[in-house]
């Protein structure tokens, strides 16, 4: 009878130990940083001007920021269709993503030859040493399967980003710069691009 008991006492300090490791390992996993999806904003500057504004999708959202950049007296350029022969002097590369097929079209462009475009132009500042900056301002209207195939690329190269917030509900572009380690500053339009932006220049 004292062998059963002990037998008994034994196995339930065994359970007792197993279910304490589980939970001390589901814990660890929940607690995690990396896997809350937490990003940080920008807390210092580290841009320079010049400045090449280019479309990730052409969308008009990159006429958009352009406008607001030139309210607010910053030195930039303009260009849609933007290689890494466009580069010259700049120093700081903006890419305002955003697909509209209408905009492609009338690019005569479509959706993969915009990719290849864009994979050449962001090596190209990246061997040339540029900062470069991803911003989606269209908000929840400029999601969907044509956008989406921007962002991630795009995104993931940025030294920076700027998301108006209704465009990440479902965390897409925060979980990509909090896993790759980039700041990104949410937003609650696309006027606001004027008073955040020129905090990233030095």
């Amino acid at each position: 009878m004292i062998k059963k008991i002990s037998a008994l006492l034994l196995a339930g300090a065994m359970m007792l130990s197993l279910v304490a490791c589980g939970s001390q390992g589901s814990g660890s996993a929940s607690s995690d940083p990396a896997g809350s999806g937490a990003v940080a904003g920008l807390t210092e500057a580290f841009a320079e001007a010049p400045i090449l504004v280019t479309s990730g999708g052409q969308s008009a959202d990159y006429q958009m920021v352009g406008t607001l950049m030139g309210k607010v007296g910053m030195d930039y350029e303009i260009k849609n269709l933007a290689t890494s022969a466009d580069l010259g002097s700049a120093k700081t590369l903006i890419i305002v993503v955003g697909g509209s097929s209408k905009g492609l079209g009338a690019a005569g462009i479509d959706a993969d030859g915009e990719l290849a475009r864009l994979e050449e132009l962001i090596n190209g500042a990246k061997s040339a040493g540029l900062s470069i900056i991803a911003m989606h301002t269209g908000g929840e209207a400029r999601r969907g399967e044509l956008s989406d195939k921007f962002i991630t690329p795009i995104f993931v190269k940025a030294d920076y980003a700027i998301v108006v917030s209704s465009g990440d509900e479902d965390g897409l572009m925060a979980g990509i710069c909090s896993g790759a380690g980039i700041p990104m500053d949410s937003i609650g339009s696309i006027s606001n691009v004027a008073t955040v932006l020129p905090a990233a220049f030095k």
